[in-house]
């Protein structure tokens, strides 16, 4: 996650050292965001594993993930941004690979993509980090979808068991989802096929789309002015994040995937606690969301290998990030736990070690 943070005010040291630009702004505002359609919830916390191993993962932003004592929170999944053949091994923890499609170029090249394929099989793949983010790979559609087929070719060619994710979009607004709707036309029309994907994968942020902003800005490519005005009160809004999947998951079955799993590989707070998140705060979103993630289902939008749940597997963020700490659990410059890292450690213990 890397997105442009607004500050009325003389930034804080905490925030200072952010390389995007800090936007004067008006106080914050409450909008109304939609509510989420009413979903069944099954009994809590069923089912909790995806793939033998635990649906839930966490980003390794500094790392190594291997120095910290991960042992509590049961991770099942655990991504870098990046691809290695020899990835950091946590205890029961699947590793997913990334391609980044920045500069309209694979990173990395397309023979050490097959290697790693082919010293890892089965592995699960995510091509591109938020390419609707001009802070992040920074895509146009027609580029993504390119670059897209030529790492899906190189993947598959070298381990055809590889899972392949598409590369998650910063949360699903209408204006991102415009963006998809662009890549799947653009790859049909290029290689005249529909777009293969074994894995839907998407972010679930709640930032503002505005030009010249704070936020994650409007996907390279558009020319409007502004998408959702959300603001900064927003991050922790449980309504907002239910509402994206759900309407992701519609857009999802409208267009002939819903037989398809759904992860969300990257979410969190990364406002800073100042503005109005303590850990006891975002601990509750935490929860909240994986209250959600757990017990939503519906039979006409939810994957039907999974009991028909709306999503199958997610990944809070961060380990130990430094540029937004808010939600990180371990300080990388100490190796200590923080006082969230420890609440979402009981939150785990006291139904995953039943």
């Amino acid at each position: 996650m890397f997105f442009a943070i607004l500050r009325a005010t003389t930034p804080p040291p905490s925030v200072a050292k952010f390389s995007e630009p800090l936007v004067p702004t008006a106080a914050p505002r409450a909008i109304a965001v939609p509510r989420a359609t009413a979903i069944a919830q099954t009994a809590r916390y069923q089912d909790t594993l995806w793939r033998g191993k635990a649906r839930w993962g966490i980003g390794v932003a500094i790392g190594p993930a291997t120095r910290y004592d991960l042992a509590a929170f049961a991770f099942g999944w655990h991504l870098d941004w990046s691809a290695h053949r020899a990835p950091a091994q946590l205890a029961n923890a699947e590793f997913a690979q990334m391609v980044r499609v920045r500069d309209n170029a694979l990173t990395p090249a397309r023979e050490m993509i097959v290697a790693i394929a082919r010293a890892h099989p089965g592995s699960l793949w995510l091509i591109g980090n938020e390419p609707d983010v001009k802070w992040q790979d920074n895509v146009e559609p027609a580029s993504y979808a390119r670059l897209y087929n030529a790492a899906y070719v190189a993947i598959k060619s070298a381990d055809p068991t590889a899972r392949i994710a598409i590369g998650g979009i910063t949360q699903p607004s209408p204006l991102r989802l415009r963006y998809l709707d662009r890549v799947l036309a653009d790859y049909q029309t290029q290689f005249g096929a529909a777009m293969p994907i074994d894995v839907w994968n998407i972010h679930n942020f709640i930032l503002r789309e505005e030009r010249n902003s704070w936020g994650v800005e409007i996907p390279p490519g558009f020319s409007d002015a502004q998408g959702i005005l959300y603001e900064v009160e927003d991050s922790a809004n449980l309504d907002a994040f239910r509402a994206q999947i759900i309407a992701f998951r519609k857009w999802m079955a409208e267009r002939g995937f819903q037989n398809r799993e759904l992860i969300v590989s990257e979410y969190g707070i990364p406002m800073p606690e100042d503005y109005g998140f303590p850990p006891a705060r975002v601990l509750d979103f935490l929860t909240g969301t994986f209250d959600f993630f757990f017990t939503a289902t519906d039979p006409a939008l939810g994957y039907p290998a999974d009991d028909f749940k709306l999503v199958q597997r997610w990944c809070w963020y961060s380990l130990d990030d430094t540029m937004y700490p808010t939600g990180r659990l371990f300080d990388p410059q100490t190796g200590n736990i923080s006082e969230f890292g420890i609440g979402l450690q009981n939150f785990i213990a006291r139904w995953v070690n039943k």
